[in-house]
């Protein structure tokens, strides 16, 4: 049977077992303030994406700086089994239940359960539209950005409480389903890996080779990221045939959460239609003073998604992280051409600590370059060729967020005793 609770306090939980408990949170976790006495344990790290991860796993290189802070003393100690919450942003699920003994940053709050329940069955609950909403309404601040669940407020939420049992077992339940399930995206991811491939060598072929059978070609004889091109196209350096605008990023003083205008300062968001990228607001003490046209090519110069591309949908400010590279000529070609430059340009710096690319290489990385006519009939043929490969990724991309949706509906309906397990 089903049962509704009605109290106003916690009506939003809705319908779950009648033989559940409603309990506050302070009835079932105890904060702990725990600190590192020598910043010596593994750093974790705390994303809605992946819970509780090791901070050196999402590092891009081996010799990247595992934190910024000068020392790691004072940090909270985390257990096995703890709950670590961002607090900055427990409404959109950065929470959950470590795997693993480390530490993690003072700012964010370190729970254990008490009693005699299962800590995983509440890691799952929390990150819960249900329960993201209610940790965004008992959230302190006035925008997103600037959101605190401090410890008092968390504590005031109330949970549903399965006995022990049936707590363990909905945890089995939603781990084997989510085994599947992640079988299936690592399948589909690798599937979208190998069109992408696919998509890159006839690009390649179009670039370097042309589309006319039986074309006589040249080598080259500098060294460049293509041994050879037909032998009436020229080879340019990339300022020549287009106009490279390098942003400016303002002084951090004139940014605030209030300013009218945006910046890009970091790479571009890979060709997402939605938008460009990380935007900052500007106060308006200081002009923006580079701007990317509509159409331009976007390119990320500097950091972990160094070599990234987007088309700009707008007119845009632009910072010092990113290039806006309008060609003189056939814009579609030249985008064409950095898909697969920027590839051999992300192999100069591998293992870097800080990958960047600095004027001087984009500006005279070369070109193989048609004429006008033969640039237009190389896009045609290239739009053409990769429509059945687009399509088939764009497809693959969509069943990925399908069954991502399917597993979140799974687990909130699961954690609600709402489904037979």
């Amino acid at each position: 049977m089903v049962a509704t609770i009605e109290n106003i306090k916690t009506k939003w939980l809705g319908a779950f077992p009648e033989h559940w408990q409603v309990l506050r949170i302070k009835n079932l976790f105890q904060e702990m303030e725990n600190r590192s006495e020598t910043g010596s344990e593994e750093l974790l790290s705390v994303s809605h994406y992946t819970g509780v991860t090791l901070k050196r796993e999402s590092l891009e290189n081996e010799d990247d700086h595992i934190s910024n802070a000068e020392s790691l003393v004072g940090y909270k100690l985390v257990e096995r089994q703890d709950l670590v919450i961002n607090i900055m942003l427990a409404w959109n699920g950065s929470l959950g239940i470590s795997p693993f003994n480390g530490i993690t940053s003072p700012a964010y709050c370190v729970y254990r359960i008490k009693g005699n329940n299962n800590p995983e069955y509440f890691g799952y609950l929390f990150t819960t539209s249900l329960f993201k909403a209610e940790f965004r309404r008992h959230s302190t601040g006035i925008i997103d950005s600037r959101l605190r669940l401090y410890s008092d407020k968390f504590f005031s939420i109330f949970s549903v409480v399965p006995p022990k049992e049936e707590q363990d077992e909905i945890v089995q339940h939603i781990k084997a389903q989510s085994d599947k399930i992640n079988l299936f995206i690592k399948k589909k991811r690798r599937f979208i890996e190998l069109l992408q491939e696919q998509k890159k060598t006839l690009i390649y072929k179009c670039i370097t080779q042309g589309i006319k059978p039986n074309t006589p070609v040249k080598e080259l004889d500098k060294e460049t990221w293509f041994e050879s091109i037909p032998k009436n196209w020229e080879a340019k350096k990339l300022k020549f045939i287009s106009k490279i605008i390098y942003g400016i990023s303002p002084k951090e003083t004139t940014y605030n959460d209030e300013g009218i205008g945006t910046v890009l300062i970091n790479g571009p968001v890979e060709y997402s239609e939605e938008d460009f990228g990380y935007t900052r607001e500007l106060k308006w003490t200081t002009e923006p003073q580079k701007f990317a046209p509509k159409g331009a090519l976007l390119f990320c110069l500097r950091g972990s998604t160094t070599g990234r591309l987007n088309i700009c949908h707008d007119y845009v400010s632009i910072g010092r992280g990113v290039a806006a590279i309008v060609s003189d000529s056939n814009q579609d070609y030249l985008i064409a051409v950095m898909t697969v430059v920027r590839d051999f340009i992300s192999n100069t710096f591998k293992g870097s600590t800080f990958p960047s690319v600095n004027s001087n290489v984009l500006n005279n990385i070369l070109i193989p370059l048609p004429a006008l006519e033969e640039q237009e009939q190389i896009v045609a043929h290239i739009k053409t060729e990769t429509a059945t490969i687009d399509t088939a990724i764009a497809k693959a991309e969509r069943e990925i967020e399908l069954i991502k949706e399917y597993k979140a509906a799974m687990i909130s309906e699961a954690v609600m005793g709402r489904v037979k397990i």
